[in-house]
């Protein structure tokens, strides 16, 4: 399938009535597991990329190159879209947004965010105008580009529970050509119905996360139209595997292995590349 079949299929799931979830695998292996259940799409996490690496997430610790690369290896799993984390575009000026998007493109992708958080503890957040002015560089680089654009307003992720600045910014934010609006970290139903109903484009939530969690159906009702799951299954996947590493240690049991996928049956879905090469 080719990178425009995969935007066009992209670009189409946002326009339906009923709100699609696009989980989040960390690499390769996980991405084939979650094509093999029938999702139509399929996004990259920082946050279980950067644990799969013994990382903090943060642009800090991960740089462009590592998190292009994790996503080009997700991207020739399967035969799905997939959007990628961009963090906060990996500079702080227009033209570098403008630069991670194309190159982002180059990978295969086929969609990705930008946010307006500086990942500055004392001053987290970027201007208006200067967070404006990120947005509409990298979606005037997508113009020609097989690529969808988020644009994410961070305020509720850092302590600024702003909802009529964290519209504003959405609706800036669309004008200046983002495809996709996202505010992570709305309180409730009645916030993420609010932003839905105050601009118009396709908005992200994110579920599975800490804070209230609603179903599909709700989220659709709001008006949601995409719902991301963020590092929440590499979460868990870690979670699962201290559980069992606790439970050998301090019982001595491994009762823990009767729940573990079986081997025939992951390895059914991974790839045999390298195998045929060989043989």
């Amino acid at each position: 399938m080719s990178q425009q079949d995969r935007y066009n299929g992209f670009k189409a799931l946002h326009d339906g009535d009923q709100a699609f979830v696009i989980p989040n695998p960390w690499d390769a292996g996980s991405a084939r597991l979650l094509a093999s259940l029938g999702y139509q799409a399929l996004a990259t996490t920082s946050a279980g990329y950067a644990i799969s690496r013994g990382k903090r997430d943060s642009a800090a610790c991960l740089s462009r190159a590592e998190i292009l690369t994790n996503a080009q290896e997700i991207v020739e799993a399967t035969d799905l879209p997939v959007s990628a984390d961009l963090e906060d575009g990996f500079g702080a000026t227009p033209a570098q947004c403008a630069e991670t998007v194309r190159l982002a493109c180059q990978t295969g992708l086929v969609g990705g965010s930008i946010e307006d958080a500086t990942g500055q503890d004392e001053d987290p957040i970027y201007a208006f105008g200067p967070a404006v002015d990120r947005v509409r560089a990298a979606a005037e680089a997508c113009r020609d580009l097989p690529f969808l654009l988020t644009a994410r307003a961070e305020n509720f992720l850092w302590g600024r529970p702003d909802l009529g600045d964290t519209i504003r910014r959405l609706q800036a934010f669309g004008e200046a050509g983002a495809d996709v609006l996202y505010a992570p970290g709305l309180p409730d139903l009645e916030a993420i119905r609010t932003v839905c109903q105050s601009v118009d484009k396709p908005v992200n939530v994110v579920m599975g996360l800490t804070g209230p969690r609603y179903s599909v159906q709700e989220l659709t009702d709001a008006g949601v139209r995409r719902i991301s799951i963020g590092g929440s299954l590499a979460r868990y996947a870690y979670g699962a595997a201290m559980r069992a590493a606790e439970q050998v240690l301090h019982s001595g049991r491994f009762d823990y292995a009767a729940d573990a996928m079986p081997g025939a049956q992951i390895f059914a879905l991974m790839s045999d590349e390298k195998c045929e090469e060989r043989g």
